[in-house]
């Protein structure tokens, strides 16, 4: 069992290593960066590096290592799910589990032993019956106090959700442009995504934000010398430079890097 095991492990070495060179070579003819795969695949740079490089002891499981490999290929264009069936993984078969409940003979379950699993059964649909009542009745108290609030208390309660909201994605999310104008930042950029995308801000060299961002948001940040938008789907990114008209940061599907300097867009 141990020889085989070895056996599998120099097979997905060997393996991984062909499959690795593979695909930086085609990365590197198509000029396309760790980062730019990294963006689009969501996987980290390092665990692509130590694809092409076959360093297994800083990569997972060996199904996950194929599912990397899947989504590799696919980004540099290749049909990554034929690509990836090179990569052996191992195949377990699980034993078939006898039901606990056939370990007992028919003469154990006795009447008073279905009586006591239909009265456990009732039990639970009643509690759960009373759960749902109780909670439709909430929400309908909910709704109702909403409607009796008056247009600017709710507006005011829009206003605080929203800022949670924000708050929840990040320590950066909530300076609105009219707050960066207030600071008087020479850079001012703000963006607004019409699809979900990933999204890296840096301002004067210090990373401001990071991450994954939901469609319609609206965020803004400033710079004293120069801010870098880096998009993971430019063609669902608006770009507004210093209270400008937005513009789209390039073609959908496309990771792209800007840098808006104190008077002028690069």
């Amino acid at each position: 069992m141990k020889e085989n095991q070895l056996y599998i492990q120099q097979q997905q070495f060997e393996k991984l290593k062909d499959l690795g060179v593979h695909l930086r070579q085609l990365r590197e003819q198509q000029s396309v960066s760790l980062d730019d795969v990294a963006a689009k695949t969501r996987i980290q740079a390092r665990l692509l590096k130590a694809i092409e490089e076959a360093r297994m002891e800083e990569l997972p499981e060996p199904i996950y290592i194929q599912g990397f490999i899947k989504q590799y290929a696919s980004a540099l264009g290749l049909n990554g799910k034929e690509f990836s069936k090179d990569f052996p993984t191992p195949r377990y078969v699980l034993p078939s589990i006898r039901p606990y409940w056939q370990h007992f003979s028919g003469t154990q379950l006795r009447p008073v032993h279905l009586y006591l699993l239909y009265v456990f059964i009732i039990f639970c649909s009643v509690n759960g019956l009373s759960y749902l009542l109780n909670r439709s009745v909430v929400q309908a108290n909910n709704i109702q106090g909403y409607q009796q609030r008056s247009p600017q208390q709710s507006a005011v309660k829009a206003k605080e959700i929203q800022i949670t909201s924000l708050e929840k994605l990040g320590p950066v999310l909530p300076d609105t442009t009219t707050k960066l104008a207030s600071n008087g930042k020479p850079v001012r950029v703000g963006v607004t995504l019409k699809a979900p995308s990933w999204l890296r801000v840096v301002a004067d060299g210090k990373t401001l934000f990071e991450g994954d961002l939901p469609k319609g948001a609206q965020l803004s940040w400033g710079a004293d010398e120069q801010l870098t938008v880096r998009a993971g789907d430019a063609g669902n990114v608006l770009v507004a430079v210093n209270d400008g008209k937005a513009e789209k940061m390039g073609a959908p599907g496309k990771v792209k890097e800007v840098t808006f300097g104190a008077k002028s867009r690069s």
